[in-house]
């Protein structure tokens, strides 16, 4: 695997200090959304919604900073099928969580790449009537957008190149390598 990565990007002690960060902004927000109700009806009103599988290690890390009673709504989502480096489109496979109404809902993505996914997934949420939804992304590529979506957390802006490493994969390949890396183009 070593051997296939060309350079990295970011590196896994500025990952984890990201990712505190996100937890820290996400906690003062779900303190404020819950302030105004009874102390015994604030627990298990935060549920986070992770876009599977690219996001599932940036939320494990995530959730660890999370000193809240919260569930998980997990949706899987395909928009980079095999070998593709491009989005392909959005193809939401399951469910998403019935319940989430009244509840503060945080979809969580790997990388804000077309905005296709976030833009489906927020709307499709919306029609389910909760109190709040907000955007998280571990990575974003500014300017790559075709949709206009606004995440309320990004843990970092990055180049318009294909990485992979940290839940990224290519071929599902690499989501196991702890930093977020480019890989060399004869490993593609």
């Amino acid at each position: 695997m070593l051997r296939d990565i060309e350079r990295v990007l970011i590196d896994r002690e500025r990952i984890a200090t990201r990712v505190r960060e996100i937890a820290a902004a996400m906690s003062a927000d779900f303190a404020r959304d819950t302030a105004h109700l009874p102390e015994a009806e604030r627990d298990g009103r935060i549920v986070l919604m992770p876009v599977l599988t690219g996001s599932i290690v940036f939320v494990a890390d995530l959730i660890r900073h999370l000193p809240h009673k919260l569930s998980l709504g997990l949706v899987a989502v395909s928009s980079y099928p095999g070998k593709s480096v491009e989005s392909k489109g959005v193809s939401i496979r399951g469910e998403l969580p019935a319940d989430l109404e009244g509840k503060h809902v945080v979809i969580i993505d790997d990388i804000l790449d077309s905005g296709q996914t976030l833009d489906v997934l927020s709307r499709l949420v919306r029609e389910r009537r909760p109190a709040s939804v907000r955007l998280c992304v571990l990575l974003r590529k500014p300017g790559k957008a075709r949709i206009d979506v606004r995440p309320d957390y990004v843990g970092f802006d990055i180049p318009d190149e294909f990485v992979v490493g940290y839940g990224l994969d290519y071929d599902g390949f690499y989501r196991n390598h702890p930093e977020i890396v480019t890989l060399r183009p004869e490993a593609r």
